[in-house]
């Protein structure tokens, strides 16, 4: 299935929502294709979308869920990928 979060990430002068899959990162990939988000957009386990394509994505088919249930979905799907801290060498 794939989940949004509401857009409340600032960032670059906007607001972002994150777009997952909770089944695999092909299904992620594949929607985010057909909506024409670019390769750059996807941050390691999710794709950042800016708040003016949030209406769009849901009625594209994506299910709203708060982050928390977000990241709950990502972690029970063996999915989430950690950002390394800037300090790890």
């Amino acid at each position: 299935m794939i989940l949004i979060d509401p857009p409340i990430w600032p960032g670059h002068g906007q607001r972002w929502a994150h777009l997952i899959s909770d089944e695999s990162y092909e299904e992620l990939h594949a929607f985010a294709a057909e909506l024409g988000l670019s390769a750059r957009a996807f941050d390691g386990d999710h794709y950042d979308v800016p708040e003016s394509m949030y209406a769009s994505v849901v009625a594209a088919g994506a299910v709203p869920v708060s982050g928390r249930e977000l990241v709950a979905r990502l972690n029970a799907a063996g999915l989430r990928r950690r950002k390394r801290s800037h300090g790890a060498g």
